[in-house]
């Protein structure tokens, strides 16, 4: 099974900065660790000769060798138990796991031995893993292709997750992973990673950190991964209807960048903190909780969320359904109790 467009293999002599897709970000990212490194390895269902479901790995077999980029057994446990030991042992594995639903059955190893290795040896055995997961919705796949688990991994100590939303952040940040000495739950928004953008290679990520993707002085949307682009779609829209919308991309979901998210809500004293997740004890409600518990005095009106439904992914009919998208957005904004000069609620 493939899903691709166009080949992503970026050309070896392309100068530090390039547009490119987020895929092929993601493709060179890899290179050019593996390139640097002697102690990168690859690995994964279908990641050499196919180049990935989504031909994130494409070309490297070719390049490097099936010592450095291979294929696995479909046994994602066996792949991040497999990689638990390498990690031990002074290399660097990245391994991808195809599909965020997939990752599953690899549950029990990455809960508890990669995030827990560190902290049971007091920091003796370190996990420089990187575990890649494509996720969340767009792409109209079918049961167990579509799914936001985010939460889990957000949820145990240990783990570092993290979600990229442009080519830059895409490229810069598995770079910060595959160099992190502990493991690192990289999640790839599946539905953009043929949207395209500028790379300059010579940017480096630090994990933990959000970004400013828009400024504004209203109101603050709060968005990781495919809700970023979202976001800004809404905000642009807002705007033509008298709104100065700022939009903040989380994306390390953990650890958690408190101090660039309390200060932009504080400066707007509005809020709306969007994913595609079920919103019921999710990353989105433990983002609103943090707003509301540093932000309180400051804040004009209630922290609204928009997020997935408290149900199974929608199948791909349904999907646009299931998904937030700029109505849910906008209403959400409208919700915030606006007033007018004179004093008048105009919500």
């Amino acid at each position: 099974m493939t899903i691709a467009h166009d080949d992503i293999r970026v050309d070896e002599r392309s100068t530090s900065v390039s547009t490119m897709s987020m895929a092929a970000a993601l493709n060179l990212a890899l290179a050019d660790a593996i390139q640097a490194d002697p102690e990168v390895v690859v690995f994964g269902e279908d990641v050499g000769a196919l180049g990935g479901v989504f031909r994130i790995t494409d070309g490297l077999t070719a390049r490097f060798g099936e010592d450095r980029c291979f294929d696995t057994p479909l046994a994602e446990s066996g792949i991040v138990g497999t990689a638990v030991g390498m990690a031990m042992n002074g290399m660097r594995p990245v391994v991808e796991l195809q599909f965020d639903a997939f990752a599953l059955p690899a549950f029990e190893q990455i809960v508890s031995h990669v995030a827990k290795l560190g902290n049971r040896t007091r920091g003796a055995a370190r996990m420089p893993l990187v575990i890649r997961i494509p996720f969340g919705g767009g792409i109209g796949g079918v049961e167990h292709h579509c799914d936001s688990s985010e939460a889990y991994y957000a949820h145990t100590p240990g783990l570092t997750v993290v979600s990229p939303s442009t080519p830059q952040d895409a490229y810069s940040m598995l770079r910060a992973a595959i160099a992190s000495p502990d493991p690192v739950v990289f999640l790839e928004p599946k539905k953009l990673y043929w949207t395209k953008g500028e790379v300059d290679t010579s940017i480096t990520a630090e994990i933990g950190t959000a970004r400013i993707a828009r400024d504004g002085t209203d109101v603050t949307l709060l968005a990781y991964g495919a809700s970023v682009p979202l976001a800004l779609q809404a905000a642009e829209i807002a705007a033509s209807e008298g709104r100065s919308v700022q939009v903040v991309d989380i994306r390390s979901l953990s650890p958690f960048d408190d101090a660039t998210v309390t200060a932009a809500v504080r400066a707007t004293g509005r809020a709306v903190v969007i994913a595609e997740a079920p919103g019921y004890v999710s990353v989105a409600s433990e983002i609103q909780s943090r707003v509301f518990e540093r932000c309180f005095e400051f804040l004009e009106a209630p922290v609204r969320r928009v997020t997935g439904f408290d149900t199974p992914f929608a199948p791909p009919k349904l999907e646009h359904w299931y998904l937030p998208d700029v109505d849910r957005v906008l209403d959400a904004i409208d919700s915030l109790h606006w007033e007018d000069e004179c004093g008048e609620d105009q919500s």
